[in-house]
């Protein structure tokens, strides 16, 4: 004769508690329009290194709020400011001299 085995019960799960009138159910972030989102804009590499990374740092607005932005575009111009700056700043390539004669 074999040994029964007592059966367990089995837990009913308690149905989720309903929301509460007038309140209004928070959508999770992949459902929220309003919520941060990538614009997938493409940057070509310019072939300049500074004003590739200031390009590059444009991405980071993609997951910041609106108010966040400013920040990064501020730091963006002047980024590229700093590189215009800078080819300014190099010497230029030297003046070949003149193949004329001293004027008098």
């Amino acid at each position: 004769m074999e040994d029964a085995v007592p059966e367990m019960p089995v837990a009913e799960e308690e149905p989720a508690p309903e929301p509460e009138p007038g309140s209004e159910p928070v959508p999770a972030p992949e459902d929220d329009p309003a919520a941060p989102a990538p614009l997938n804009v493409p940057r070509t590499p310019t072939g300049n290194a500074d004003v590739d990374a200031a390009l590059d740092r444009l991405g980071d607005a993609d997951h910041l709020a609106t108010d966040g932005h400013v920040e990064v575009y501020e730091d963006v111009h002047r980024g590229l400011r700093d590189a215009l700056t800078a080819l300014d700043a190099r010497p230029g390539p030297p003046v070949p001299p003149s193949q004329h004669g001293p004027r008098s």
